[in-house]
């Protein structure tokens, strides 16, 4: 039973990520690999606060939010002067640094030792002690997420996100700012980031660097990609199925370090298929392609 609740906790926890990336990647067609950076930020945010100042769970998690999101219009400000294959490699740099930062700030992040000893949530009154809690508190918040995204997919704002995917110059002609959506989605998805990282640094207890890697962006790409881009179930199924079927591995009696291998390369098969046969994903509304260059 405890096995099935982590594995549910897990999914929740890569929903919020998922969810929050397809604002920006799936609604607005910017494919982002900093997304693990916002995850991260949010984690480490909650933890020191938790760790060095004893603050309550809602302060931490309200700080994380502002300090992802801004950190978030950081990143998105180069969209706004560049585009496609430069930008990825531009959030590819904002993702090593900040790797880099953890890594190495070791009188603050604690470094490659990470830090331990994250005490247990408590809202209200109430202390988050069990598995069972942990995972009703995280399908709050990913439900909230959801509703969140929903709304601002079917709002003005995110009809004006789907229209600079389709057509970015077409939306500047209609008199659109395209530069504060472009920012605006950013700080969105980054503080909804921030919240699965705050989740997931109070049920392991313990954060180190190599949880927000450059790896775990493309992880979530691969569960946007897969389960649909600018679809709102798209990545809630993407989730569950990059979630559960590694899972599924231990189960046919390989050693520990083949399946790790085994998982990586499923996670590119699954990637290469659906980009060639799939571009939309499982229920997606917008295929990654090369976009035609006008004369």
């Amino acid at each position: 039973m405890e096995y099935l609740i982590h594995i549910l906790i897990l999914i929740g926890i890569y929903v919020i990520l998922s969810v929050s990336l397809n604002l920006i990647a799936g609604y607005t067609g910017l494919l982002s690999i900093a997304h693990a950076t916002f995850y991260g930020v949010g984690a480490y945010v909650a933890a020191l606060m938790a760790i060095n100042l004893q603050s309550p769970f809602l302060l931490n998690l309200i700080c994380a939010i502002i300090l992802s999101g801004m950190l978030g219009a950081l990143v998105g400000i180069p969209s706004l002067r560049i585009r496609d294959d430069f930008f990825v490699i531009t959030t590819f740099a904002f993702q090593v640094i900040t790797y880099s930062i953890l890594n190495n700030w070791v009188s603050f992040t604690g470094g490659p030792m990470g830090l331990p000893g994250i005490p247990q949530p408590t809202i209200f009154g109430l202390q988050v002690t069990s598995n069972l809690s942990v995972l009703i508190l995280v399908a709050i918040f990913c439900t909230m997420v959801l509703l969140i995204s929903d709304r601002i997919a079917r709002s003005p704002f995110g009809r004006v996100l789907k229209a600079i995917r389709e057509d970015e110059v077409f939306a500047q002609a209609a008199g659109k700012n395209i530069a504060t959506y472009k920012v605006l989605v950013f700080v969105i998805s980054a503080g909804m980031a921030a919240v699965a990282g705050v989740m997931y640094a109070y049920y392991v207890s313990f954060i180190d660097p190599t949880s927000f890697t450059v790896m775990e962006s493309v992880f979530i790409i691969s569960i946007v990609i897969i389960g649909g881009a600018g679809s709102l179930w798209g990545p809630v199924v993407g989730s569950v199925l990059l979630v559960v079927l590694p899972e599924l591995l231990r189960f046919i009696g390989l050693p520990s370090s083949a399946s790790a291998n085994l998982r990586q390369i499923i996670y590119g098969g699954l990637l290469i298929a659906f980009m060639m046969w799939r571009p939309r994903g499982l229920l997606g509304e917008y295929a990654f392609q090369v976009k035609e260059t006008r004369q």
